[in-house]
């Protein structure tokens, strides 16, 4: 074999190998190709679902600080309506509270001597009656102004029988109290308490208490209209 045939075959070797070379580099580049595709594809992937789980996790922060300040501004809704209601509650009642002591006045409930008026010996006489009925004791304590003492001491025995015609018993005891009194009308007294009008009763162990003075009465009544109030 001389020189050129071997020349020959060293140059085809050469080829051949060089060939198989850029086959296999192809055969990588293809596969890496592929490989960095599909990481590529899985970082992506990956990344997505961070941002979408960030988006949610920040949606769901706005929502919960959206429900905060939604249950903040109805809380001080509220808190501004309930105000608003026992602002409303108090000036009616003060209304109630001034013309019953206007009507007291005008019937002079607030004077020594109311005697003289007809209509409140009658509302005092009643309000006995309805005091022993509710309490439905034989033996009964009672207390009222010292200037309806006079009025009451005189209207006591008819409140009496009364009281035992309409449960058809025997006459009750009603002791007066001459040595306590209940507060005297709105003005008369520096310590603040006062009492339009009306008698408190009290059983004979003084345990159960009636209050049946006026302004406890305005008291009931007003709570009792509180629904049609606010309806």
């Amino acid at each position: 074999m001389n020189d050129m045939e071997v020349s020959q075959q060293v140059q085809q070797m050469v080829q051949f190998i060089r060939q198989e070379a850029e086959e296999k580099a192809n055969e990588i580049s293809v596969s890496a190709e592929e490989e960095f595709n599909i990481e590529k594809l899985q970082i992506v992937e990956a990344e997505k679902k961070k941002i979408r789980q960030e988006f949610e996790r920040k949606e769901k922060q706005v929502e919960v600080r959206r429900k905060i300040e939604y249950s903040t501004q109805l809380n001080a809704s509220r808190l501004k309506l309930l105000q608003a209601q026992d602002d409303l509650v108090r000036k009616m009642k003060e209304a109630a509270e001034n013309q019953l002591r206007k009507e007291a006045a005008e019937k002079q409930l607030q004077m020594v001597g109311s005697s003289d008026n007809e209509d409140y010996p009658k509302l005092l006489e009643a309000l006995i009656i309805q005091g022993l009925l509710r309490l439905k004791e034989h033996s009964t304590q009672l207390r009222c102004r010292e200037q309806d003492l006079e009025i009451v001491q005189s209207v006591i025995g008819s409140t009496k029988q009364a009281y035992a015609e309409k449960l058809n018993v025997d006459v009750p005891e009603v002791f007066v109290d001459e040595e306590h009194f209940l507060p005297g009308p709105p003005g008369s007294s520096n310590h603040g308490s006062s009492c339009t009008g009306g008698v408190v009763l009290a059983t004979k162990d003084g345990r159960i208490v009636l209050e049946n003075t006026l302004d406890a009465r305005l008291e009931v009544v007003f709570k009792q209209q509180l629904p049609e109030i606010f309806w």
